[in-house]
């Protein structure tokens, strides 16, 4: 027995040891294990922490060769309306169609293999669907089946699919640039709704309208192209051709998203408030333009365009883009819409005040309780023209060697005799700037730039600045 407890007690030293050991090596290899867990789940951390801009990095920058436009058009209207599509396509950098009900007649066939435009497409048949909307066209079905037809027509490495009317006036650049900030692997659908309030409690704030034109990212277009024709069967009772393409989304369960550089333009007459107070978003796209004043005076429709183009060619981003400055010797407040036109009000205006929409123009219809209210922030104009600011319309845009570009504004003819303010006796603005080349956060988290007055030597004539603001600087009016 003693034996026994001897050989017990001499194999029990052992074991402690042993157990001893044992135990310090699972410590050891769980603080291992624990190292690497953690050392996982921060780079899984970091790695999250940058997905929202791997875009920037793993995607090369949109570009005109990335988009394929759908514009729709009918063979009445395409001779006419050619002009305003050629203004902005550029031929070899775009991919695209126009879609017509039926070939046209023989005396425009030159159009359908014309270098500078779009190739024509013939729609497919739509007579199988219903169309039920009273006074209506039934034209918007075959409209809307422009987006599967154009998905159908299977280009490689599109990003972006637009569309529009053939009266729709792109800035294809500043498309470009303004789709570049989301990623065309997700579902989109962006565009823009109307100026009118009435316009969109009839057909939805939510729904994008044709003629400002629109983007679907390529697949979303690809799922919406397969379903399409089962919604068409299903909203017979619809007006339009985007309030179809709206419904079909929405099935979906997609949302609109809102580019304010899109403009649906129902207005008429003289847009120039709208135009001069864009917001600070890239332009996009223009419409309705046969149905308003020639944007600038003394110049038919085309050629004010062309006018316009003139400023897009040299720096599109900046176009429109409203830069306001205060003169602290005359007590000025400028005004410049790059590209446009710039304005001049005689005294310090605060720039809440400034911002507002001009209501240069009017409602698309004049009559109705809702007629005269918009969908933006709008200002009354001042009866009298004397009491207005001094408007200056673009004259010339050129280089300006290391000062950038130099854009020359000259003074707009109104009916005011009596005003002798320091602003009348202007002839002409001249602004210097750089071309604007903002980045993809830029452009996600846009700021309006700042302007100073320059000595100038030359009479008659007020020099600007652009540039941008300080990190702390204010648009302020002096004391």
């Amino acid at each position: 027995m003693r034996e026994k407890l001897q050989f017990s007690q001499s194999h029990s030293k052992p074991n402690y040891y042993n157990y001893s050991r044992l135990t310090g090596f699972l410590i050891l290899s769980c603080a291992c294990t624990l190292y690497l867990l953690v050392a996982l789940l921060l780079a899984r951390s970091k790695l999250l922490d940058t997905s929202s801009s791997t875009q920037d990095h793993v995607y090369s920058p949109t570009s005109l060769e990335h988009i394929m436009f759908g514009i729709a058009s009918t063979k009445n209207s395409w001779p006419k309306r050619k002009d305003y599509v050629k203004m902005w396509w550029k031929p070899g950098r775009m991919r695209g169609c126009v879609f017509l009900e039926e070939a046209l007649p023989s005396e425009h066939h030159n159009l359908t293999n014309d270098a500078y435009l779009p190739p024509v497409c013939i729609s497919e048949d739509t007579s199988r669907f219903r169309y039920t909307y009273r006074g209506g066209v039934r034209s918007a079905i075959r409209v809307a089946r422009v987006v599967s037809e154009a998905v159908a027509l299977n280009h490689s490495d599109v990003r972006w699919f637009v569309f529009g009317d053939d009266d729709t006036v792109f800035f294809p650049e500043n498309l470009a640039r303004t789709l570049s900030k989301y990623d065309h692997g997700l579902w989109y659908y962006i565009g823009t709704n109307s100026e009118l309030f009435e316009a969109n409690r009839n057909f939805g704030f939510g729904m994008a309208f044709q003629g400002a034109g629109f983007a679907i990212s390529y697949p979303l277009a690809k799922v919406l192209a397969k379903v399409l024709d089962s919604c068409l069967e299903r909203y017979p009772h619809l007006y339009g051709s985007d309030a179809r393409i709206y419904s079909c989304l929405t099935e979906l369960g997609v949302g609109l998203t809102l580019e304010p550089g899109f403009h649906q333009m129902d207005i008429r007459g003289d847009v120039f408030g709208l135009l001069a107070s864009h917001p600070v978003r890239p332009l996009v796209s223009l419409h309705h333009l046969e149905n308003t004043d020639p944007i600038f005076p003394n110049m038919t429709t085309l050629e004010a365009l062309r006018h316009l183009f003139r400023a897009t060619n040299v720096d599109s981003q900046r176009l429109l883009q409203q830069t306001v400055c205060y003169d602290r010797w005359f007590s000025w407040t400028i005004v410049v819409s790059w590209g446009y036109a710039v304005q001049i009000f005689g005294n310090h205006v605060f720039l809440p005040d400034v911002l507002p929409v001009p209501e240069t123009f009017k409602s698309w219809r004049q009559t109705g309780n809702l007629s005269g209210l918009y969908s933006l922030t709008t200002k009354q104009i001042h009866p009298d023209p004397c009491r207005r600011p001094t408007i200056f319309f673009l004259e010339d845009v050129a280089s300006a060697g290391s000062n950038g570009i130099k854009t020359t504004f000259r003074k707009s003819l109104v009916n005011c005799s009596y005003d002798s303010g320091s602003p009348r006796k202007l002839e002409a603005v001249r602004v210097f700037s750089h071309k604007m080349e903002l980045d993809i956060k830029q452009l996600r988290a846009p700021r309006r730039q700042c302007c100073e007055v320059l000595p100038s030597s030359a009479g008659g004539v007020v020099d600007i600045a652009i540039r941008e603001c300080k990190e702390e600087e204010l648009i302020r009016m002096y004391p």
